[in-house]
């Protein structure tokens, strides 16, 4: 599976933050690997950005999976 997001902690270094993210996202085993990341490494949009970002693909219906059907043998995807 993909990483995923689950949430934002602060830390002194790396090693810290892995401890942390461990301790604070991985408590009842659902995790298998964790990425700690700088703050200051991460670029994002900004909320107020989604219109001109996103619309465009607003009308290009079929990149959205709603008309696929998964197997159940696929798990995630």
């Amino acid at each position: 599976m993909s990483h995923r997001h689950v949430g934002s902690l602060h830390a002194p270094d790396a090693e810290m933050a892995i401890k942390n993210a461990r301790d604070v996202y991985t408590r009842r085993n659902e995790g298998v690997s964790i990425w700690v990341v700088e703050a200051r490494h991460i670029t994002a949009t900004a909320p107020g950005e989604k219109g001109p970002l996103f619309e465009p693909s607003e009308s290009k219906v079929y990149r959205h999976p709603t008309f696929f059907d998964i197997p159940d043998e696929v798990g995630h995807m």
